[in-house]
């Protein structure tokens, strides 16, 4: 099979396009033709510096397609089912091996390019805002880069659920934009001091649940921001600023909550997770969600792809097609 693979870990030129072993199904374990690879930014920060695995190595977390080989004990699905998968590395290629427990089937109506943007980015937001959240009705979110994958998935989440929702974004038109998907008051991270802005857009209260993909001082300054009895969730360091000492300091006297969170624990662990992403790709069947897609890039240019990435021009995900 041709795959995007790297020998060393880079900057998004490291990636090479050449045939590789075809993978092969044990127990377990579904073969799919992959026709759509949803790229993470655990992709890119993977590539930019994660553990090789393999040599070389093929990355990616997450991609949908057809079923074209099932192991033993799987029974449940057969040569010819869509389905969408998430596994540690991997799908940045034609072939991709999954566990049976981490693909779900693509509901009818339901594009297989939309369904592989479906399970990290709106099983990551859903965990952050709810179940480690608490979110309630009446609270207000701020989502930390509203226009990326787990950003738009939040915002509309957060806004369904009756909540006030802002959220950082680089400029006007991408702010806008979000406003269609349920975002009630944008903040320019660029232009503006976001945590005062929070603070001035709730009349010095702050956010109840915050939602930070950026790590860094960003992580700092949400902190700084944080309402009484608030929770700040981290699950990223897309900011890609040198691990720092945070100061806690004002979390106890305000009973504030800081609590990391990683989806693929949640998804080896019990069945909670994977009933919840399963559900959002109904509510997409329905057009209850909505999944927004930037660009797509053929396999073989995935370092451009990556780089596009990078530049943080993207609006939504950003797809590889082999």
């Amino acid at each position: 099979m041709k795959a995007a693979v790297y020998y060393e870990t880079g900057a998004p030129d490291v990636f090479r396009y050449q045939d590789v072993p075809d993978p092969t199904c044990g127990p377990g374990e579904v073969i799919i033709r992959v026709e759509a690879v949803s790229i993470e930014g655990g992709d890119t920060l993977n590539r930019l510096g994660g553990d090789l695995v393999t040599v070389p190595h093929v990355v990616g977390y997450q991609c949908a397609g057809v079923v074209v080989e099932v192991g033993d004990g799987v029974d449940d699905l057969s040569p010819g089912d869509r389905v969408v998968t998430v596994g540690m590395d991997g799908s940045h290629a034609e072939l991709r091996v999954a566990g049976r427990a981490f693909c779900w089937p693509i509901p009818e109506g339901v594009p297989t390019e939309e369904a592989a943007c479906v399970p990290v980015p709106f099983g990551t937001a859903d965990d952050c805002l709810f179940e480690f959240g608490r979110l309630r009705a009446g609270e207000t979110a701020l989502i930390h880069a509203g226009a990326g994958g787990v950003g738009i998935a939040a915002i509309q989440l957060a806004k369904r659920a009756g909540a006030t929702v802002l959220a950082t974004a680089s400029g006007d038109e991408r702010i806008s934009r979000l406003a269609d998907l349920g975002l009630d008051h944008g903040i320019d991270y660029t232009t503006t001091d976001f945590a005062q802005a929070v603070r001035d857009l709730t009349e010095g209260r702050g956010a109840d649940v915050i939602v930070d993909s950026v790590g860094g001082s960003n992580l700092q300054r949400s902190l700084q921001c944080l309402a009484y009895r608030g929770r700040c969730v981290t699950f990223g360091d897309a900011g890609r600023e040198n691990p720092s000492k945070l100061d806690i300091s004002t979390m106890r006297a305000n009973n504030q909550t800081l609590v990391g969170y990683f989806l693929g624990a949640e998804l080896f662990l019990g069945s909670r997770a994977h009933a919840m992403i399963a559900g959002h790709l109904d509510d997409i069947a329905a057009g209850r969600l909505r999944v927004v897609v930037d660009r797509r890039f053929p396999l073989e240019q995935a370092g451009e792809a990556h780089a596009y990435i990078e530049s943080r021009r993207a609006f939504g995900r950003v797809l590889l097609i082999p």
